[in-house]
């Protein structure tokens, strides 16, 4: 064997060797470059997630104020609702007990004529039986209204006659003929009165 033929193989080595050296660099950077581009990725995905979720919360409360708006409309409406009911069902109530006191009223009208005329003695079964009547009447809400010397009102008197009276500077009840009834806010009868206007 020759010199020659004994160096080419430890030249083959080194070429062999520093062969594998010089490839493995690129592979190494190229992997580094690999790594630097998922991170990237990462925090884009992770940017739009942030995203995605911000635009969620806002669509969830705004459809919470909607559906808390919604509520307080809706009861609102219902506190109105029963309190029309309440009032309706208030007004029936005092129309049903008018109707039935109307009967009442012709024998208030004679009481009270007997008891002017002297008629009703304190402590005669008559009068007893009239202050029971009244009584019952009182308990229902009935109140009676009209007396002389009152201004006149046309919403809750009738005006039977006109008598112009000196010194007199606006309409007034100068006689009641007729007391009037109410029971709350419904007008059972009203009051029939001579009414003194001032003299011409």
């Amino acid at each position: 064997m020759s010199k020659h033929d004994h160096e080419e193989p430890g030249a083959d080595e080194q070429r062999g060797y520093d062969g594998p050296d010089d490839a493995q660099e690129p592979a190494e950077e190229s992997a580094g470059s690999a790594a630097d581009d998922e991170l990237t990725l990462d925090d884009i995905l992770g940017t739009e997630q942030n995203a995605d979720a911000a635009a969620e919360d806002a669509v969830l409360a705004d459809l919470e104020s909607a559906l808390l708006n919604d509520l307080k409309r809706l009861q609102a409406e219902y506190a109105n609702y029963r309190r029309r009911t309440e009032d309706q069902r208030e007004r029936e109530i005092e129309r049903a007990k008018g109707e039935a006191v109307k009967g009442l009223l012709p024998v208030l009208d004679d009481l009270d004529r007997a008891t002017k005329h002297g008629d009703i003695v304190e402590g005669t079964p008559f009068a007893a039986i009239g202050d029971k009547v009244r009584a019952v009447a009182e308990k229902l809400g009935v109140v009676s209204y009209g007396t002389a010397g009152e201004p006149f009102d046309p919403q809750q008197h009738e005006a039977i006659f006109q008598a112009p009276t000196p010194g007199v500077t606006e309409p007034t009840i100068l006689e009641v003929v007729e007391v009037g009834y109410r029971l709350g806010s419904v007008e059972l009868r009203p009051a029939k009165v001579v009414v003194a206007v001032p003299a011409e």
